[in-house]
């Protein structure tokens, strides 16, 4: 006798629901999977909180902190996404990168989630170069622009 043939039910990286053919309740599943696309595409967050905001709206999403409590215990380094009242969860994947509203700079996960730290001016030593310090504070100016770093 063989083996039946298995459907994995969800897709491989962020586990949106699939269909089958004459599934029942289609729309769910549908509706289900474009809620979590909605939250993870050009994803941005609100920052990063312990706990769920008392007065979140949908659409809304947040890093969850260490030490997670109430509605996101034990959900620590995930993303928690407002929808239709509720909180949704998305594991994050290696190399995911989120805009981080509250601090202006992009994050990136890697094991957990990570972030810049502003660099100080170059100040001090024998002999000041003018050219290499504008250069610099521009550089600098152009990372935090896009992003990359986060503004002091």
């Amino acid at each position: 006798m063989t083996d039946p043939i298995a459907f994995d039910s969800t897709t491989p990286r962020f586990a949106l629901p699939l269909l089958y053919t004459g599934q029942a309740q289609k729309e769910v599943f549908v509706n289900e999977a474009f809620t979590l696309a909605d939250a993870l595409l050009h994803c941005t967050v609100e920052g990063e909180a312990t706990a769920p905001p008392e007065n979140a709206t949908d659409g809304a999403t947040w890093i969850i902190a260490t030490g997670a409590s109430g509605d996101w215990s034990g959900k620590d380094g995930m993303l928690a996404s407002r929808a239709n009242g509720a909180w949704i969860f998305i594991a994050p994947r290696i190399g995911m990168r989120v805009f981080d509203g509250s601090t202006r700079q992009d994050r990136l996960f890697s094991g957990y989630w990570r972030k810049a730290s502003p660099l100080a001016e170059p100040v001090g030593g024998s002999t000041v170069d003018g050219e290499a310090r504008a250069a610099i504070v521009n550089l600098v100016a152009s990372l935090q622009a896009v992003g990359i770093l986060p503004s002091a």
